[in-house]
């Protein structure tokens, strides 16, 4: 199949990778744009993790406010050089960030990775998983599996890298950040945040 120059510019502007890589990728995917998506996508998360060992210093610090002054967060978001740091698509990664934590829902984030849960408070919800499983007549064989089943949904719902994109549920938090390394080319790192709701204690993370 023929790639046009369209599909070309109309596939670089859905992922931000660059016009070789997307023409490549739709030869590979013989004119499929989904399919040449999942292609770009897949090799921007083996380029990324090249990348995850490398120092992060410089970044933004990103706000945003929600639901007419309510809701409010800071973010703290790094990468590797001060250039990056003042690009568009590093200051609207920030800020897309800054949305999600203020919007999300069932539950917002306590954690920004899953690694920085406490092991005290992962063993008291493995024990109440437990107990739950044990409670409603699952066999002590299936139990142990139960509870770490759970655990992966009390990740999904606490730690932001975890979370569910608001803006696109089938991806994390972790996979967007993973894709925009592979357009960026650098490392990038959520370091912390703040989370205000107006009259309610702040969730933050640790400092």
């Amino acid at each position: 199949m023929s790639i046009s120059a369209d599909m070309v510019r109309k596939l670089r502007e859905e992922t931000g990778a660059g016009m070789m890589e997307c023409k490549s990728a739709l030869v590979e995917a013989k004119g499929d744009g989904d399919a040449a998506r999942d292609i770009l996508r897949k090799k921007g998360l083996a380029s990324a993790a090249k990348k995850a060992g490398r120092a992060a210093n410089e970044g933004q610090v990103g706000s945003y406010i929600h639901q007419g002054g309510r809701v409010g967060v800071l973010v703290e978001v790094n990468c590797e050089t001060d250039f990056v740091a003042k690009t568009p698509e590093f200051a609207q990664l920030v800020k897309d960030i800054a949305m999600h934590i203020a919007a999300a829902s069932p539950a917002a984030a306590l954690y920004v990775t899953k690694e920085e849960v406490p092991a005290d408070v992962l063993e008291k919800e493995r024990e109440i998983y437990k107990a739950q499983a044990v409670a409603s007549g699952k066999p002590p064989n299936v139990v142990e599996k139960i509870a770490e089943g759970k655990l992966k949904e009390y990740y999904s719902t606490f730690c932001l890298l975890e979370q569910p994109y608001i803006r696109e549920p089938k991806m994390t938090i972790g996979q967007l950040i993973q894709e925009k390394i592979a357009v960026i080319k650098e490392n990038i790192v959520v370091r912390r945040f703040s989370r205000f709701r107006l009259g309610e204690e702040v969730s933050s993370t640790q400092s």
